[in-house]
């Protein structure tokens, strides 16, 4: 076999190859690498299309094609901090008026989320596809007291359609997750934190008596009471 033929059946081999894996480019992630990434989300994407499968990786997968290279921003420590109180203060509101914190953690998480560089939270839905791409397991919380707040924002003056202390009080829990992910430093933030500060601040969490205990990092921090009694005032 002559040089030449092999150097062109080399050629042709690159060639091949180079187009298989374009192909497998423009169909995008497979089912598995679907289901890996978006974890939970999958599952509601799946059974939001009543059941199939493909319509569902191809709405995901349209996500990842919009959504797959945003860089989040990082957050300064002076605003992660104010974040961090103005959880903390809906947490505390939640005991005497529940639908007002619901309503101030979807502000929240929505400032929050424009702020690392996700869509603005005036474009809700387009923002919320961003997070799932980002933040699928965790996503869902946001979902839930969005939807709560939205509930009451459109409810009659008699309440109906108003959802319940209980359900609001699941949707604060749920959505800290995707809080906690949101405020806490990227690693290599962290590295910097240490460097410039010394030490990262710690969260505190809060004790039984109302004072509070530094918390280990990563760690959540309790729910305060009105967010762990099965009732609260103003249900």
């Amino acid at each position: 076999m002559s040089t030449g033929v092999i150097i062109a059946l080399i050629v042709a081999a690159v060639v091949i190859v180079a187009a298989v894996l374009a192909l497998r480019a423009r169909r995008g992630p497979g089912g598995q690498n679907l289901k890996r990434r978006f974890g939970p989300e999958y599952d509601r994407a799946v059974a939001r299309h009543d059941g199939d499968t493909k319509a569902a990786e191809r709405e995901l997968t349209e996500r990842v094609e919009r959504h797959g290279s945003l860089r989040q921003r990082p957050l300064e420590s002076g605003r992660r901090e104010q974040y961090e109180a103005r959880w903390t203060a809906a947490r505390e509101r939640f005991v005497d008026s529940p639908r007002e914190a619901v309503a101030e953690a979807d502000r929240l998480l929505a400032e929050l989320a424009g702020e690392r560089g996700f869509p603005d939270g005036a474009q809700y839905e387009e923002q919320l596809a961003a997070l799932s791409v980002h933040h699928a397991h965790h996503v869902q919380g946001y979902r839930r007291v969005h939807r709560v707040a939205r509930a009451d924002a459109v409810a009659g003056q008699d309440g109906d359609g108003r959802a319940g202390t209980e359900e609001m009080r699941e949707a604060m829990v749920e959505a800290r997750a995707l809080f906690e992910d949101l405020v806490s430093p990227a690693r290599h933030e962290d590295h910097r934190d240490h460097a410039d500060h010394g030490a990262r601040p710690r969260e505190f969490a809060e004790r039984s008596d109302g004072g509070t205990a530094p918390a280990r990092n990563g760690a959540r921090a309790h729910l305060p009471n009105g967010l762990t009694r099965r009732h609260a005032k103003g249900s």
